[in-house]
C-alpha cells in the first residue's frame, strides 16, 4: 500500500474553490490556501477571498488514486517535474497554514531567489519558525520555498524579530 502524500493539483482557471469542495465531498483531505484581497470596482470596494497560488491546490492522496481525483470537473493534472509528481512535505503545508492563520501580509513569488541567511523568528506572530531571510527591494523577507509548485512565500518581517542561526 502506497503512503499518503500531499500532491499538487492544477485546476482550470479560477476553479480552485469548486474543485476543493468536490474533492472534500469525495472524502479527500484538501488544502486550498486562501488570502483576502481588497478589490476595487468603479462603484465600490469589496474584500474577496482568492487562492494564494492561482490554479493550484494540495490534495493528500496516493498515486493509485490520481485517476479518481482527475475525474472531478475542473481538475486538470497533477504537477510533475522531470517525470516525477511534485510532493509537498507536511512541514511546508503546516508552515503555509501557520502563516495564513496569523493574518500577516504575504506575497508569492515564482522567480529564482538566491539562498538567504538562515534565521529564526524571535518575536511576533511567527515566533519560533526557522527558515531563511532574503533582502528584496530593501526590505527583509522571511521566505518559505514551495518547490513542488516552484513558488516562494514572502513575509515582510522587521529585522529586530530575526535571529541569525547557523
Amino acid at each position: 500500500m502506497t503512503e499518503l502524500n500531499w500532491f499538487v493539483l492544477y485546476t482550470t482557471s479560477r476553479a480552485e474553490k469548486k474543485v476543493a469542495q468536490r474533492l472534500e465531498e469525495k472524502g479527500l483531505e484538501v488544502f486550498l490556501p486562501m488570502i483576502e484581497e481588497l478589490r476595487q470596482w468603479s462603484d465600490r470596494k469589496k474584500k474577496v477571498k482568492k487562492a494564494l497560488f492561482n490554479g493550484y491546490l494540495f490534495v493528500k492522496t496516493r498515486k493509485t488514486e490520481f485517476w479518481d481525483v482527475l475525474q472531478v470537473p475542473g481538475a486538470v493534472k497533477f504537477v510533475n517535474f522531470s517525470g516525477e509528481h511534485a510532493i509537498v512535505r507536511e512541514v511546508e503545508i503546516n508552515a503555509i497554514k501557520r502563516i495564513l492563520e496569523t493574518g500577516v501580509a504575504v506575497e508569492t513569488d515564482n522567480s529564482e531567489i538566491e539562498p538567504g541567511e538562515k534565521v529564526s523568528i524571535i518575536g511576533g506572530a511567527l515566533e519560533g519558525m526557522s527558515g531563511e531571510c532574503v533582502n528584496k527591494a530593501n526590505k527583509d523577507y522571511f521566505i518559505i520555498r514551495i518547490p513542488g509548485i516552484n513558488q516562494n512565500l514572502l513575509v515582510n518581517i522587521p529585522r529586530k524579530y530575526l535571529l541569525q542561526s547557523s
